[in-house]
């Protein structure tokens, strides 16, 4: 996990809003996978859920730093 938000932290600001736009639409279509029965698409929305949380919380460290 530690590897992950570390990838995460080198981002600039625009690159962290590109990637949070990819994984909403990522855990868009993963829903409708999940919907259809296809057990891997569980496994892949779990991880496109925590990755987009830990975007999140990165954006809102630096917003919170800068104000």
């Amino acid at each position: 996990m530690a590897r992950k938000i570390e990838k995460y932290r080198e981002m600039s600001a625009v690159e962290l809003e590109t990637q949070e736009r990819e994984l909403a639409e990522q855990i868009f279509r993963l829903r409708f996978q999940v919907s259809t029965g296809q057990a891997e698409g569980l496994k892949k929305l779990r991880e496109a859920r925590k990755d987009l949380a830990r975007v999140k919380t990165l954006r809102r460290e630096s917003e919170l730093r800068k104000a």
